[in-house]
């Protein structure tokens, strides 16, 4: 029985926050000045629930965050959610700032899509809203031509 919401479309998307923890410092962002403020799951309960809705028609899965690159083993994640239906499609979104060393690791886990998130395309708005422009367009520009 395939998953419904109350218009009667069918449910074929999940999006997973495996974590709040950011590197980045928004200024509008709860945790720009309070840092990370829920605990992380262990990713077995993630994977738990992923297999369960997956089973109900489930075939696109977006890993979020925060920034989900912090959370050590989610290439490990990602591997595991691939496992579970091969013809999943399976993304994440991301800040871009560790994307240089972990695009090949993702990719290899069987990461279908990369969505890099930028508040700002102009370097003085964005720095408004974060501390770290330069940084940040450096690292993303390097994974993205990889």
């Amino acid at each position: 029985m395939p998953l419904t919401d109350k218009f009667g479309r069918t449910i074929t998307d999940l999006r997973i926050s495996i974590t709040d923890r950011c590197n980045y410092k928004c200024v509008y962002c709860r945790t720009g000045n309070e840092g990370a403020v829920y605990g992380e799951l262990p990713f077995a309960d993630y994977l738990r629930m992923a297999r369960v809705l997956v089973s109900l028609g489930i075939t696109k899965i977006r890993i979020t965050g925060g920034e989900p690159l912090l959370r050590r083993g989610v290439a490990d994640f990602v591997r595991e959610l691939r496992k579970l239906d091969h013809s999943l499609d399976i993304a994440i979104t991301t800040n871009g700032h560790l994307l240089a060393e972990m695009a090949q690791p993702l990719k290899d886990a069987g990461l279908n899509r990369i969505t890099v998130s930028m508040d700002a395309v102009d370097s003085d708005r964005f720095t408004a809203l974060i501390t770290c422009w330069p940084e940040f367009v450096r690292h993303a520009m390097q994974a993205l031509v990889r």
